[in-house]
């Protein structure tokens, strides 16, 4: 699985991390990660295309726009599980070896 591990698509995993199984506006995420729309949806999209994320909308009542919802499916968790471990691991290593100050 192809997908640049930017530190903006750090934030967006972490985010998911934090309720795995739950879905998530992208309001939410925004808030949560920091992160402009801009930056945020073209993450998003990605994710999804790869078969990370599954999306749904969501209607509320007559009048109100609808609610692009996301979430993890199951591969997008093991991929993010697996990343994210790696790379703690990594940051761990670095801090070890006095690369970085912990």
């Amino acid at each position: 699985m192809k997908l640049r591990l930017s530190p903006q698509t750090v934030l967006v995993l972490d985010a998911f991390l934090e309720q795995p199984e739950g879905w998530m506006y992208g309001y939410d995420l925004s808030r949560v990660t920091g992160l402009k729309s801009g930056t945020l949806y073209p993450i998003l999209i990605r994710m999804a295309e790869r078969k990370l994320l599954e999306t749904q909308w969501e209607t509320m009542e007559a009048g109100r726009p609808p609610r692009h919802m996301y979430r993890f499916t199951p591969e997008g968790l093991r991929f993010a599980r697996a990343n994210m471990t790696s790379r703690a691991r990594g940051g761990l290593d670095q801090v070890a070896l006095g690369l970085v100050e912990g």
